[in-house]
């Protein structure tokens, strides 16, 4: 049998000695601190859940590796950076991915891996979703006042000619349009779908099911429905008022919502005629578009800059001041753009580079149930700390991303983490919290 010896490198002398470095060190991992993750989980009972509701058509006798263990091994790899399959060639053999995962053997590798996620069902995506807000209800200890649900459309660029492949003209490339509900920086759903038809398509529907489970577990609950003008839908906004749903949603401008508002854009460009300085006044008034029942609330913002006249509107039922209902209420919704940033670009929801339909919203949900774990120790133990606004990308970096030896023997575990981990103190507090928890 051929013995390969390990490539060494050698790197520039420091002080008269030789660097060398090769990959021989044994078993060390540079995430060591995904412990943090497992904890969560099992906290959360998440993968547990879901792992008995996936359509699993193997033969009992034949699995090597569960449901369960994939599951767990898909959303703690994207959680730590790994986006591709083919990365768990090598991270099926990393001990402490395996000991989060709970095994002590190699883990699936990426073709039997593939194989998982090729095996998803609708079922399994509706059920999902089902846990997902299931576990959200369950976080409250007591019934909240107020949910603000905030609905969101991005593009998703496809890799090839895949199932549900169509080409959008506002964002200019073959893409899918998900759809995502966040409820403050709590994800509720993901959903795929195609780019060939409204943005606003089936988030009425989504609404209500939403509506209807929450107010059976809270009945006295005051939802708010927020969303940008791509959502402002005559029949979506007739179901609120009907349903007693307040709502804010962007409106957008035509020549008759502009009429409404000269007086107050005249307002504004005097304003900065005088002082050189960006003007923003708002007003509101009663307004009624061709395809409404009847005339509803709007919010108009008249600001002028340097680039010129910026009229913006909103319509909605809640009661207050116009500034303060559009700057405070109405734009907060700019932190969940935040959010599908993090699913986007931290978490890889848009690795969707599958053929089949199923197995690319697989992946989003396997996006969202990362998401949810690392959200839950952001709220749950890094509030009033220097990370308690930190993004997904971040916390990997400064929590997960510890360099350790593994030891492994018949009695015990045993994660060395670094000495030099900048953020020991941080790190022993949210491990003692979750052993409290």
């Amino acid at each position: 049998m051929t013995n390969c010896i390990p490539l060494s490198y050698q790197f520039s002398k420091i002080k008269n000695r030789q660097i060398e470095i090769n990959f021989t060190g044994g078993e060390i991992s540079s995430d060591g601190g995904l412990l943090l993750l497992r904890e969560a989980d099992r906290k959360l009972g998440l993968t547990d859940s879901l792992a008995g509701l996936f359509p699993d058509k193997r033969d009992p006798d034949r699995i090597t590796h569960s449901t369960l263990t994939m599951l767990k091994q898909r959303i703690y790899g994207i959680a730590l950076g790994y986006e591709d399959l083919n990365d768990h060639d090598k991270l099926r053999k990393c001990p402490a991915l395996q000991t989060a995962s709970d095994r002590l053997e190699d883990m699936a590798s990426s073709a039997t891996l593939c194989r998982f996620e090729n095996g998803v069902d609708r079922n399994f995506i509706v059920e999902a979703h089902v846990t997902i807000i299931d576990k959200f209800i369950e976080s409250f200890a007591t019934p909240p006042k107020e949910l603000i649900l905030d609905f969101d459309a991005t593009d998703d660029e496809v890799h090839g000619h895949q199932e549900g492949r169509f080409y959008h003209g506002y964002y200019r490339h073959h893409c899918f349009l998900p759809l995502y509900v966040f409820c403050n920086k709590k994800l509720l759903v993901s959903y795929l779908r195609t780019s060939n038809q409204d943005q606003a398509k089936h988030a009425w529907a989504i609404l209500a099911i939403l509506v209807k489970r929450f107010r059976r577990s809270w009945p006295g609950v005051e939802i708010i429905f927020r969303g940008d003008s791509g959502f402002c839908r005559h029949m979506m906004l007739d179901w609120c008022d009907k349903h007693g749903i307040k709502y804010i949603v962007g409106q957008a401008q035509n020549g008759r919502l502009n009429k409404l508002l000269e007086s107050t854009m005249e307002q504004a460009k005097e304003g900065y005629k005088v002082s050189g300085e960006k003007q923003r006044y708002f007003t509101e008034f009663l307004y009624k578009a061709g395809s409404w029942r009847h005339e509803r609330k709007v919010i108009g913002k008249a600001e002028v800059t340097q680039l010129g006249e910026n009229p913006r509107y909103v319509v909605t039922n809640l009661e207050g001041n116009s500034a303060d209902l559009y700057e405070k209420m109405y734009c907060a919704r700019g932190n969940m753009e935040n959010r599908i940033k993090e699913q986007q670009l931290e978490l890889f929801a848009d690795r969707t580079s599958c053929h089949k339909w199923w197995p690319n919203q697989f992946r989003m949900v396997l996006s969202s149930l990362a998401y949810i774990l690392v959200e839950y120790i952001r709220d749950k133990f890094l509030l009033g700390t220097e990370l308690a606004a930190a993004q997904v990308g971040t916390i990997r970096l400064k929590l997960f991303k510890i360099g350790a030896i593994i030891i492994r023997n018949t009695r015990r575990v045993r994660f060395l983490l670094s000495s030099s981990y900048p953020y020991q103190h941080l790190w022993g507090i949210i491990a003692k919290k979750l052993a409290l928890e």
